[in-house]
């Protein structure tokens, strides 16, 4: 996590926009907080980075469902089992989707984070996809605001602390790798146990 975060503020310091959106798909989180510091110190424009922080993140969004939505089952059978989707599952979201869909890509996406299965299955079970993109931006809305902030406060507390601490980066680093990975954790457990509710309903 320390090492890729490390590629990615020095990719972004030299690329600037040009590189942030394709980074934002591939790696959202670590990549908005990241582009969020820089922002905090002058870099980059803090609208800037939460708008392609909520594009890329709705770019990888459709991915998934246009996958799930094109190969159905067959996606399942494939790459979809690597991300926990299995066949039964996708059958008993079915109905619950077409009732609940867009109140579950909206939690999906603020309260627990990314989980594969559940955008890939929205496609697989043709759930309406001006719907489908609807919720994913109004969840993106709060996840990318949250990672936004997150990194523009570090950004804010290195800035004000360099001149008294020369090591301080260091320990704001440390704070921002630690914060990401209790929400993460958080956030996957969160998505486990939505997951484990949806289907049981």
């Amino acid at each position: 996590m320390e090492q890729a975060g490390q590629h990615i503020f020095e990719f972004l310091r030299q690329y600037g926009y040009w590189a942030m959106l394709p980074l934002m798909i591939i790696e959202g989180p670590v990549a908005t907080i990241i582009a969020a510091m820089l922002a905090s110190l002058g870099a980059f424009s803090w609208p800037i980075v939460l708008f392609f922080s909520i594009l890329g993140d709705i770019i990888g969004d459709v991915l998934l469902y246009g996958a799930g939505y094109k190969w159905g089952m067959g996606f399942v059978r494939g790459f979809g089992k690597y991300m926990g989707i299995t066949e039964s599952l996708v059958l008993r979201m079915e109905k619950y989707f077409e009732k609940h869909g867009g109140k579950t890509i909206f939690a999906v996406k603020s309260t627990t984070g990314l989980c594969w299965a559940t955008f890939a299955a929205a496609g697989i079970v043709k759930m309406d996809f001006k719907k489908f993109v609807k919720y994913s931006i109004l969840g993106g809305f709060v996840w990318s605001g949250t990672l936004v902030a997150m990194g523009y406060f570090y950004g804010y507390l290195w800035k004000e602390m360099k001149q008294y601490i020369s090591w301080v980066g260091w320990i704001i680093a440390a704070v921002a790798v630690v914060s990401y990975v209790g929400i993460t954790l958080y956030k996957n457990f969160q998505a486990k146990k939505l997951l484990k509710e949806n289907v049981d309903a």
